[in-house]
């Protein structure tokens, strides 16, 4: 899936490619190629004298607050040191340095991005590709929040709530309402907001396609860190979880993006929950709350998209109504109702 249309002018990849030169990371004439699955940040191979990665806004309008690159660039550079599998910050640019908007490069990790099909190479690692992932999202979870480059991302405290009442106020109308296909779920939700299990680094778009996978499985890297917070951690093995198809269901568009995982071998949800506890000692008798949020969440997301897209001012992949509904749905399904 491919988001919203930009691509690189004559003029830009002339200035990137000064921009590389003068710090010595790339050297000499440069192409570039759009990589990846997401409908966010857009995200460039650099190649040149080496490859690198690029990570730049869509092109406006951009939400007030989000895509914010540069705050990712500086999470990463946090992050660094800490053990936990994520490519190395090699430089920052503000808005009008190189281009129109701010941008980050990164170092580019080998491996394979796996979304809709197990690559041959893979064929048979899908047992590894289920412990990695679920222990790479432990380690992420044990990670020190409070350390530099982390404690400014977000309060723990309240964040269940909180979070719960952002998310409303995307689609409320200026009474407050939402809109009646929100309704119900949106009631369960604020019925059981449990107590936070804990506080950590919360990933909010941990899944199969948000990581490299090395030649045996494990996870060589971990993507797509724009939504990063403190927050409670079984946020992350909720959305986790609910992006990981299941044979028999309906699949969302995340679940749609993590198709692979029905390929024979890879774990069920059941054995990745399984597997979260073991590593962690977490208590996962509530994970239900978490993962219809994580649905209802993105629903409200989709439909705050789908808006934008209609009046012409957002990505058009989310002008189908049909994608909002089926998150609606599947928050049903698992909310009970």
């Amino acid at each position: 899936m491919i988001g919203p249309g930009w691509d690189w002018s004559t003029a830009d990849l002339g200035a990137l490619a000064a921009f590389l030169a003068e710090r010595g990371i790339v050297e000499g004439p440069i192409t570039t190629r759009r990589i990846g699955d997401g409908h966010s940040n857009l995200t460039f191979l650099v190649s040149g004298s080496r490859d690198v990665v690029v990570r730049r806004p869509p092109p406006p309008p951009v939400p007030t607050g989000a895509h914010d690159v540069l705050r990712e660039a500086r999470l990463l550079v946090g992050l660094a040191g800490t053990g936990l599998p994520v490519p190395r910050v090699l430089a920052t640019a503000s808005a009008g340095e190189v281009i129109d908007s701010p941008l980050y490069v990164m170092s580019h990790v080998l491996g394979e991005v796996v979304t809709t099909r197990t690559p041959a190479a893979l064929a048979d690692a899908g047992p590894a590709i289920g412990v990695s992932l679920v222990d790479t999202l432990a380690d992420l979870h044990a990670v020190d929040w409070r350390s530099p480059g982390l404690r400014e991302l977000g309060r723990p405290e309240g964040f269940n709530g909180r979070h719960l009442r952002r998310m409303r106020g995307l689609v409320e109308d200026g009474a407050g309402r939402l809109p009646g296909a929100f309704v119900d779920v949106a009631a369960w939700l604020e019925a059981h907001v449990p107590v936070e299990s804990g506080a950590s680094l919360v990933h909010n778009d941990y899944r199969l396609g948000n990581v490299i996978l090395g030649p045996t499985g494990a996870v060589a890297a971990v993507l797509d860190w724009e939504l990063a917070t403190i927050g409670d951690p079984l946020f992350d093995v909720g959305y986790f979880l609910a992006s990981w198809p299941a044979h028999g269901e309906p699949l969302t568009p995340t679940a749609e993006l993590g198709r692979a995982a029905l390929d024979p071998g890879y774990p069920t949800r059941d054995q990745l929950a399984r597997r979260y506890a073991a590593r962690t000692g977490r208590d996962l008798t509530g994970l239900s709350w978490y993962t219809t949020l994580a649905l209802w969440k993105l629903a409200v997301l989709f439909e705050y998209s789908h808006r934008r897209a209609v009046t012409g001012q957002g990505d058009p992949y989310y002008a189908d109504p049909a994608l909002v509904r089926s998150f609606l749905d599947a928050a049903g399904r698992s909310a009970g109702r």
